[in-house]
């Protein structure tokens, strides 16, 4: 995915599309699938407005490879998945492009995906208590969706 620097190579042909959401569905299940199924195989993100909104099956994996990512420190995980952004202070360490405008991973110290987010400033330049990264989407997203519906 552009501005993640991930290099994730899918193969296209277990790649399917099903009105704007994107779907990686081996041989083997894909003979089971109907032409307008709602979910099969890894959910891996839809497009909105024509931007493409990465599921957290997809983001696992991107994050297994060499994108760019930020891994927090234990306080700063907890506050990303309650939706708050990254500030330098909470960063343990940065792999990949740190470039503003660029998109990171946001991995906790066990290297799980906890998410992404916008780089605000170049984070080996940031000093002081300005947000390294913003964030754009998160796994406690879905709770906070649930909690405002109830």
């Amino acid at each position: 995915m552009r501005g993640f620097s991930s290099g994730l190579k899918l193969d296209e042909e277990l790649l399917v599309k099903t009105q704007n959401r994107y779907f990686l569905i081996e041989d083997n299940v894909r003979k089971f699938v109907c032409s307008s199924f709602y979910c099969a195989g890894a959910y891996l993100g839809k497009v909105k407005d024509r931007i493409f909104f990465p599921s957290f099956v997809l983001l696992a994996m991107m994050a297994k490879g060499k994108a760019n990512k930020v891994v927090v420190d234990d306080r700063t995980a907890w506050l990303f998945i309650c939706g708050r952004d990254v500030f330098k202070r909470g960063i343990l360490k940065a792999e990949g492009s740190k470039k503003k405008g660029d998109h990171a991973l946001i991995l906790n110290r066990q290297n799980e995906c906890l998410g992404f987010g916008e780089i605000m400033q170049n984070i080996d330049e940031l000093k002081g208590s300005k947000v390294a990264v913003k964030n754009v989407c998160d796994i406690g997203d879905f709770l906070r969706r649930e909690r405002g519906s109830s």
